[in-house]
């Protein structure tokens, strides 16, 4: 059961609330509302994800209500306050406004029902915040501040501040009951704790593992959402490895739990799943611009290849040769599943594709047209090529470790050398389509297109040519292949 407080002295109970009202900034906006709400002899209450984060010291950036005023009195309580107003779930009982730069969301107090069949609730509002309240998915969430009334009062029924304070995950009804309304909120489980470092209870990780398969019922696209934000937490680890204690990875990203199958070819990790882990936190610690998606993504994926490519040599060792080729094409697939944006899926198979391209040219013998072609197959993708192929090493022989890293400084450099030379990101054949054209007499056409292909071969491998060379190197080709 989760926490309650209904058995201290009422004094002390009061006590408390009134010190956590004290901690909860209340922004001016909200106030102003409340004065509106309060007018009209209605109550209003800042709740859930608002109320925890404000006891974190979290940003709040969206403010969500919950009132006893239905959504007809509300939208008129709203007319002439806010500056936007949306309605789209005002069949869930909830309407969208935004004032003074502040977007917020008043949901009429609910106590509904599910189906079980679908995530979508019967509608039902309910009469009281504690018919809200214990709806609610965690009961970190299922807080609330009253701004209505003679003083602000701090409405806690499930025990969401001590379960806050104990860094504890746990449900206002039974798991079993939460989950089977809702399936997501179990994928939202590990999503928190990534995002706020909590331990889900023993009860809530025993029903996410006995209802893993209810997550089918969830769309792809609820699922993408969540499982974003997951990767995109502070701790996004815990979250993966709940999800694959759980069996909720078999249905979200089964390449993860497929990895701890295969043991790396240095024989130095207990398996392929713990390094990938490994290399996501030192990417993360690479990140110079905020949370990174697509380098979290390809620092989680890059190894997924490996379960399908493993083979045991004649000398024993373990090999996945050409991994990287099928993990990209395995990171495209599921990424596609997940409904990611085509960028996203892009750029992080490209990633996955790339990340050993250094291990062949780790011993130092990288030529200006290796150089080209590493920054040109890269491209925008560079700067987190270098962080995935910094992060990969996690090997424990620290000598080892740090010939990767002197390797990888000193690629770096033969880079920054050829871009002060030449265009390197940007490099393009020394004739560009007009001119192959015009000299060999040729309409657009393949033939153009495989001109223009020799030519930027030729300038990836000798590099910039002048005008003459380039003429001479196409009326050259044009012979071998009888063109023109």
């Amino acid at each position: 059961m989760s926490t309650a407080v209904s058995d201290l002295p009422p004094d002390l109970v009061r006590a408390q609330e009134d010190a956590v009202v004290e901690m909860v900034a209340v922004p001016a906006v909200a106030e102003d509302l409340a004065t509106r709400f309060t007018a009209a002899g209605h109550r209003l209450y800042l709740v859930g994800g608002s109320v925890r984060d404000a006891l974190l010291g979290r940003e709040v950036s969206d403010l969500d209500f919950t009132t006893d005023a239905r959504p007809e009195a509300v939208l008129a309580l709203l007319e002439g306050w806010a500056e936007a107003v949306w309605d789209q779930g005002i069949a869930f009982g909830t309407i969208g406004a935004r004032r003074h730069g502040a977007t917020v969301e008043i949901t009429t107090f609910r106590a509904d029902a599910y189906d079980r069949v679908t995530r979508n609730p019967i509608v039902a509002f309910g009469e009281t915040i504690e018919d809200d309240l214990v709806r609610r998915d965690f009961t970190v969430n299922a807080m609330a501040v009253e701004l209505t009334g003679d003083a602000k009062r701090f409405v806690d029924p499930h025990g969401g501040l001590a379960a806050l304070a104990a860094g504890v995950l746990d449900t206002p009804a039974t798991p079993e009951e939460s989950f089977a309304d809702d399936p997501l909120r179990m994928l939202r489980a590990a999503r928190f704790v990534s995002q706020l470092g909590l331990t889900p209870a023993p009860r809530v990780v025993e029903a996410m593992t006995a209802m893993a398969g209810e997550l089918s019922r969830i769309t792809r696209e609820r699922v993408q959402t969540e499982l974003s934000k997951l990767i995109l937490g502070t701790h996004p680890r815990r979250g993966i490895e709940l999800m694959v204690d759980t069996g909720l990875a078999e249905l979200v990203m089964p390449e993860a739990p497929a990895m701890r199958l295969a043991i790396d070819e240095h024989m130095q990790h207990k398996d392929v799943y713990t390094h990938s882990l490994v290399v996501m936190e030192q990417a993360i610690d690479r990140e110079t611009d905020g949370p990174d998606l697509v380098l979290r993504l390809a620092a989680l994926l890059h190894d997924i290849g490996k379960p399908d490519t493993r083979r045991k040599e004649s000398d024993g060792r373990v090999s996945f040769h050409h991994h990287e080729v099928v993990g990209a094409k395995m990171a495209r697939r599921r990424l596609r599943e997940l409904r990611y944006p085509k960028s996203v899926i892009d750029e992080v198979s490209q990633l996955v594709f790339l990340h050993l391209r250094f291990h062949g040219y780790s011993a130092g013998e990288w030529t200006d047209s290796a150089v080209r072609r590493y920054v040109t197959d890269a491209g925008p993708l560079l700067e987190r090529l270098h962080k995935l192929v910094r992060s990969d090493s996690t090997t424990r022989n620290k000598r080892r470790a740090a010939a990767l890293q002197r390797s990888y400084d000193s690629l770096e450099e033969r880079i920054a050398i050829l871009r002060q030379q030449e265009e390197l990101d940007a490099i393009r054949p020394d004739l560009d389509g007009n001119a192959i054209m015009a000299l060999l007499g040729l309409e657009p056409g393949p033939l153009v297109g495989k001109a223009y292909k020799h030519l930027l071969a030729v300038r990836m491998e000798q590099g910039p040519l002048t005008h003459d060379e380039a003429v001479a190197e196409l009326r050259a080709w044009a012979r071998e292949n009888g063109v023109g």
